[in-house]
């Protein structure tokens, strides 16, 4: 299996894949139950929701370890469960995916603001937090890190230096942008050009956006990314439209047909790596599969 970043290189569109937390639901996890405790207590369910995005078409996969840092887990009482649940949720990921493609590990926010941007957390707290995350991410067996759905860009440098002078990875950072009169902004109000560049310039190898928007959205955040940054890899995993909340339960309306229609312009802006977020299924992915395919065989 060549290096993730050679294939990109060499003009291929690679194929991530979609929801979790979404998938999770669907199989029995419960309102106020810590996704990766799955991963120990339902090692099975994990696994097959990494293969169902496989058999998808997806190149990469990612781990059931968003939630994973210390910080998150204390929530649960189970922060002294951080080894355990990243160790496991990468093998888990590794087993299904096997020599096909790459295992991205998912490193989430950590829920806390640090000092400098108004919070009680220190950048140290938070990197060390990272730390402990991404090696047992790596132990695991992940091939990258993704940090992902920040919002702070502090928040995202420590974890990308987490990664970069811990382990031997490829490490990903995307961010979430929304929506703004005045243009796309993180919810700290950064704009998708300096994001992208102050995750590079803390040693990021594939940038990118995730979450918060459908697909059309991530088009002009993608071209405002490539326009910055004209020769890294960029990553984009669209949510499935806007939330709509009807009798109660959340869902996410876009098609499968609907999101592969924009995959020829995602690519065209800019995109080297395709996915989903919040509301994708295994059969978003494969019509997007098939549509970045096509897209690029004919670039």
């Amino acid at each position: 299996m060549s290096n993730l970043l050679e294939r990109i290189k060499a003009g291929e569109v690679l194929i991530s894949d979609g929801a979790m937390g979404t998938f999770l639901y669907a199989k029995g996890l419960q309102s106020g139950e810590c996704p990766e405790f799955w991963c120990v207590s339902h090692p099975q369910a994990v696994q097959e929701i990494a293969q169902a995005y496989i058999d998808a078409g997806s190149n990469l996969v990612e781990t059931n370890s968003f939630g994973g840092s210390s910080f998150k887990l204390k929530n649960y009482g189970l922060a002294d469960k951080v080894r355990e649940f990243n160790f496991a949720s990468a093998k888990l990921a590794k087993q299904a995916m096997g020599n096909k493609g790459f295992v991205a590990a998912s490193v989430g926010p950590t829920g806390k603001i640090v000092e400098e941007e108004g919070g009680d957390t220190t950048a140290q707290q938070l990197y060390g937090a990272f730390k402990e995350q991404v090696l047992a991410l790596a132990e695991g067996g992940a091939d990258a890190i993704c940090v992902e759905t920040m919002s702070s860009v502090v928040e995202a440098e420590q974890a990308v230096k987490a990664a970069k002078e811990n382990t031997k990875l490829l490490v990903i950072c995307t961010f979430t942008f929304e929506a703004r009169a005045k243009g796309f902004r993180t919810m700290m109000g950064v704009k998708p050009d300096h994001a992208a560049k102050v995750a590079a310039g803390a040693g990021a190898d594939i940038v990118g956006a995730n979450c918060g928007n459908g697909i059309r959205n991530m088009i002009e955040i993608t071209r405002q990314i490539r326009m910055a940054l004209p020769a890294i890899p960029i990553l984009i995993h669209a949510n499935a439209g806007a939330p709509v909340v009807e009798d109660g339960k959340t869902l996410f309306k876009e098609t499968p047909e609907f999101m592969a229609t924009y995959v020829p312009e995602l690519v065209k802006v800019g995109a080297n790596i395709i996915g989903g977020c919040c509301g994708t299924t295994p059969a978003h992915i494969s019509a997007m599969a098939k549509a970045a395919r096509a897209a690029a065989a004919h670039a």
